[in-house]
């Protein structure tokens, strides 16, 4: 093939959403068979090393981000309907939940609390502006329930985002480890732990680990999120107080 008729293609295919779409599907899958050859090293998570391809990529074919997602929110839409599909596991686990429904209760509050303020003090004390605090604050939700409370408290939804990502993947990296340190073996408290700091990314992570665990991980998911829009707007006055000193 000639390379004027190379060219042609490339240009037909950067053009068309189903680009985005396939690379993305190429790279997780790239991704996921080094993460099984590499007999799951939690250095090689397949989200990590996707996004890293993907990276590539998009630098390499200098080819837009808005571009890239005309093709990539396919897949951004299944977020929806798999985010409901993990109300099949919890509904196994009911049995179980309704023994412990008040000490779930009270973890995911005090995770959220816990998360949303051990972070923004810790980046007050660094230095970091007003703006940079409320985009901090809801880190711990997924990403866009996330990037709504952000905007609605005056934070920057991009910076959010991208937080929430680097969030998830470290919770799902060294979660494990941090379980094994600690002694803790209830699939159920590790599971809520997980949803509650590293939300989709740790969820996936553990339903590798067990459906035990991945369920009560969605359900800390869904309930941290729901919590974090109801409590973290009435902590905005404190960090506008904050920001003073």
């Amino acid at each position: 093939m000639a390379e004027s008729d190379l060219t042609y293609l490339w240009v037909y295919l950067s053009a068309s959403p189903l680009t985005g779409l396939t690379m993305t599907l190429v790279a997780y899958t790239l991704a996921l068979k080094l993460y099984e050859r590499m007999n799951r090293n939690v250095l090689l998570h397949p989200v990590i090393t996707a996004i890293g391809l993907l990276i590539v990529f998009l630098t390499l074919s200098e080819m837009d981000y808005e571009a890239y997602f005309e093709g990539g929110q396919f897949i951004h839409f299944l977020l929806g309907p798999a985010t409901v599909a993990l109300a099949i596991p919890l509904y196994q686990q009911f049995p179980k939940l309704k023994k412990i429904w008040l000490p779930v209760t009270f973890g995911l509050l005090a995770g959220v609390l816990t998360g949303a303020i051990s972070s923004i003090a810790i980046a007050h004390v660094t230095g970091a502006s007003l703006e940079t605090l409320l985009s901090l604050a809801p880190k711990s939700v997924t990403v866009p329930i996330a990037m709504g409370i952000s905007e609605k408290i005056g934070g920057l939804p991009s910076l959010t985002a991208v937080l929430v990502v680097v969030t998830g993947i470290l919770g799902a990296v060294i979660g494990v480890k941090v379980f094994q340190w600690l002694g803790i073996r209830d699939d159920s408290i590790k599971g809520v732990a997980m949803g509650v700091t590293a939300h989709g990314i740790g969820t996936a992570r553990s339903f590798q680990i067990s459906s035990e665990m991945g369920a009560f991980s969605g359900l800390a998911m869904a309930l941290s999120a729901v919590l974090t829009a109801i409590v973290l707007p009435t902590l905005v006055p404190l960090l506008h107080w904050l920001a003073l000193f």
